[in-house]
């Protein structure tokens, strides 16, 4: 029988969840308000910073600067080339080892995991090297290999995860039926996932739009997204707080729009199969 949650531990419960929230949302409502600040009043004391006057100065400063819809474009064509290229790489990945009995599979998904431990810097060095010998330096489909790289271990145990709730009777049925390898993945295996696949393509979207280590170190103009438009607010004449964070905002907001709109999605996929 469930234990029952009293009305105490609730309000508890809904003071430390508020709490959290609260504090992880903190440090994007302080760079909101810079950004509405002369540079100025971004550097007052905090009180006074709260009660100055507010301004769009600061957003007309950066777009006459800045060429802000080519950084956007540029993260937009990276975000969704990894995710696209991932998802062709993984699905077929995920289908052998979840459908595919191999006594390999738990330490070869150990293996894909323990590459993210990896700190990136290991390998600027000779990445870099590469990209200069191969032309790739700066380039979208150089970036769009690295991004993922970076983030197929993640694609892959996703969805190896959500492909092992279905039922391998399913595809049996359809093998019987005279269903090949492609309708098998395609038209089977492929609609029955589609909660779990819609999260992996949301979670991988956010992770490339968000890299900023390999993005500013493999690219200086031509295809360099909205991280690379956030550092060039940085100088060695000092930060620019204001500008800096209207700089930020704009890079951030349209991942977080998205992100609203689709957490309903993203949360059902992330808990497909979780109750059975």
């Amino acid at each position: 029988m469930a234990r029952a949650i009293t009305n105490r531990r609730k309000t508890i419960n809904t003071a430390v969840a508020w709490a959290i929230g609260i504090a992880i949302f903190f440090p994007i409502l302080w760079i909101f308000i810079l950004s509405f600040k002369t540079e100025g009043n971004a550097i007052a004391t905090p009180l006074k910073m709260f009660f100055s006057g507010w301004t769009l100065e600061s957003y007309g400063l950066v777009m006459e600067r800045s060429n802000y819809f080519r950084f956007f474009m540029n993260s937009v064509i990276l975000a969704v080339g990894s995710t696209l290229l991932g998802l062709i790489i993984a699905v077929p990945a995920a289908w052998s080892m979840a459908f595919v009995p191999s006594k390999h599979t738990k330490n070869i998904l150990m293996w894909m995991l323990s590459t993210k431990m990896l700190p990136p810097v290991g390998v600027l060095v000779p990445l870099v090297l590469l990209f200069n010998k191969l032309g790739l330096t700066d380039t979208h489909f150089g970036l769009v290999v690295v991004l993922t790289l970076i983030n197929l271990p993640i694609i892959v145990w996703m969805l190896y995860t959500y492909f092992k709730e279905i039922p391998g009777e399913i595809l049996e049925a359809a093998r019987m039926d005279g269903a090949g390898l492609k309708e098998e993945v395609l038209y089977v295996l492929t609609p029955m996932a589609i909660p779990g696949m819609a999260s992996t393509v949301l979670l991988n979207i956010i992770l490339a739009w968000n890299e900023a280590f390999w993005t500013l170190n493999l690219t200086t103009t031509a295809a360099a997204p909205l991280t690379q438009f956030i550092a060039s607010y940085s100088s060695p004449e000092g930060l620019f707080y204001a500008k800096l964070s209207a700089a930020s905002i704009m890079a951030i907001a349209p991942i977080l729009i998205m992100g609203w709109f689709s957490q309903k999605q993203l949360v059902r996929g992330l808990t497909f199969g979780a109750v059975k």
